[in-house]
């Protein structure tokens, strides 16, 4: 989610991750940071000691992240419990209405092996039935197909759904995976759109355009009455996937110092976003209407028509765009807030730094993604970037779709499987900048996988889904790397292009994963066999990517032809160290 999406549910823009682990050009004088008279102003990270890595400018930022990250959560999760089926349901007769529930589904449903079907009933004259006064259903009688109507034991999810209330059970039990793989066919239209509104026009009208995309979409989506109305509405709303918080996510980790950037970039997922997603399943419970909850989750993200008076313009576009000035005056007021000064001469030397900035970034447009493919290394590290990512995000969603197959109380389960989130995002605060990034990823992808298998092994129910809880706290840290990765390996002239490229890639994977959980219709040990093979697959491709712990990014094609060639397929960082 990170990434995420996380860092690895990261930018619509990826641009401004360009920047996002260089390290600030300082030295230090009787403990006050000041710039060696000896190197330049080169980028505005160097501004950082004048206006303050992390003081009450960026506290502010970081709280305000809270909003977006709530709205994400809903927009991503919100339609498992839109859509969510109980276990058990079977056809309603309508001539034994007035029977009681245990009579009628007793009299008329058929049972295999003790259990009554969910999409079969005896195909009788029910009239002369209850004429006879016999109450003893015949297991000769001729039997049909559900028609109409089903009824559901409540018991398991105590409310209505669109899916109950339309009967999208039986032959119609795939539209819920349907409408899942539509909305992320919206999120692919979404992230080429509100790409280029943030490039064109600015972050702050794509962060509005993107969250009121999801509020219109999610109104419209209370009121659906067919299947169709339904898929549009979701469509529309995979619009803002995940753009409604990754653009603002971009926004605040750029006004932070590098060395505080793991920090807001992780923390922020790991406690914003994974609360707002434990609280979906409890909203959903608590209301018991699936309309009233859709507009619950929705409602909120007019909340972003204020983002324009709360939330600063990136420093980063309105350079790239030539308006220094007011990139200025923002660093200023980030300046007075922190109760710093930015000395008269730094700030002419960064108008000229800007001014050249400025400049490169309209050489780096002469670059398209297909530079990525041009020569034989480059080509095959992006290769393996896009097929490694597309792999973590099935894997990923995968586990979050699962968790009603897991033989569990569904909602009490995606509340424990999302709160790895936590865990996962603080672990890799401490560990990632030790043991690398290929390996850890290769091992957690890979753990995933094996967990997966492991829950197949054993009893369906507990053993089962804690097995897969664990499998999901793996994928979680693999998708906290995944484009942090992506974005170390890939040249500057070609980064933004590129880790778009990966991002949408990743959209179209997961339009495959509703089908994949689907498939728990049939078996539930399959979506985790599939999930499983995927994530060893994709751990297997990491290790042959080079590492980018402690390297200097590649700034051009030619960095990245020859980047890691020094490497050895056994090195691992963390012995050097």
């Amino acid at each position: 989610m990170e990434s995420h999406e996380k860092m690895g549910k990261i930018a619509v823009e990826p641009r401004d991750l360009v920047d996002v682990n260089l390290e600030l050009e300082n030295t230090k004088t009787n403990g006050v940071n000041v710039r060696s008279k000896s190197k330049q102003l080169k980028d505005l990270d160097d501004l950082f000691p004048y206006i303050g890595d992390f003081g009450w400018y960026q506290r502010i930022l970081f709280i305000l992240m809270i909003p977006y990250a709530f709205f994400f959560a809903f927009v991503y999760f919100s339609q498992i419990f839109m859509t969510v089926v109980p276990a058990e349901h079977w056809c309603f007769v309508q001539e034994l209405e007035n029977l009681s529930v245990e009579e009628r589904r007793h009299l008329s449903i058929p049972q295999n092996q003790n259990e009554y079907e969910k999409c079969l009933v005896y195909d009788v004259n029910w009239t002369k039935v209850l004429a006879s006064g016999d109450m003893t259903p015949n297991t000769t009688w001729p039997k049909k197909k559900c028609q109409g109507k089903w009824e559901f034991n409540f018991t398991d999810v105590p409310y209505e759904t669109i899916a109950t209330q339309l009967g999208w059970v039986c032959d119609k039990d795939e539209y819920p995976a349907t409408a899942q793989a539509i909305f992320f066919c919206g999120s692919i239209l979404g992230g080429l759109i509100f790409g280029w509104i943030a490039d064109k026009f600015g972050r702050i009208p794509a962060i509005v355009g993107t969250n009121m995309a999801g509020f219109i979409a999610g109104i419209g989506t209370a009121f659906s009455n067919s299947f169709w109305s339904f898929c549009v509405c979701r469509f529309l709303a995979g619009l803002a996937y995940d753009n409604c918080f990754i653009i603002m996510y971009i926004v605040v980790v750029e006004y932070v110092g590098p060395k505080w950037r793991t920090f807001v970039a992780n923390m922020s997922i790991a406690v914003y976003f994974t609360f707002a997603a434990c609280l979906l399943p409890w909203i959903a419970l608590a209301v018991a209407d699936w309309k009233i909850y859709t507009l619950i989750t929705s409602v909120p993200l007019v909340l972003s028509i204020f983002t324009p008076c709360l939330v600063p313009e990136s420093a980063r576009w309105l350079i790239s765009q030539g308006r220094i000035d007011e990139a200025l005056a923002i660093l200023k007021k980030c300046e007075r807030i922190n109760r710093k000064k930015i000395p008269d001469e730094i700030v002419q030397e960064f108008k000229e730094t800007a001014t050249e900035i400025a400049k490169a970034e309209q050489e780096i447009k002469n670059y398209s993604v297909i530079d990525l493919f041009k020569t034989p290394r480059l080509r095959r590290h992006s290769l393996l970037l896009v097929v490694f990512w597309m792999c973590i995000a099935m894997v990923f969603d995968g586990h979050v779709r699962n968790v009603g197959s897991l033989g569990l109380d569904i909602f009490l389960t995606f509340t424990v499987a999302t709160a790895t989130e936590f865990p996962a995002d603080v672990l890799l605060i401490l560990i990632l900048d030790v043991l690398g990034r290929r390996w850890l990823a290769f091992a957690s992808l890979v753990l995933s996988g094996l967990f997966s298998f492991l829950a197949t092994a054993v009893p369906h129910g507990l053993p089962s889904a804690s097995l897969a809880i664990i499998g999901r706290f793996s994928v979680n840290i693999s998708f906290n790397i995944g484009m942090q990765y992506a974005a170390e390996l890939l040249p500057t002239v070609v980064r933004a292009q590129g880790l778009a490229l990966i991002h949408i890639m990743g959209y179209v994977a997961t339009i495959l994963v509703p089908y994949i959980v689907y498939l728990a219709t049939i078996s539930p040990i399959i979506p985790l066999l599939i999930l499983g093979a995927i994530g060893i697959f994709g751990g297997c491709l990491c290790l042959f990517l080079p590492e980018s712990m402690g390297k200097d990014m590649p700034q051009t094609i030619q960095d990245g032809e020859e980047y890691g060639r020094d490497q050895r397929f056994w090195d691992f960082p963390f012995c050097k160290r």
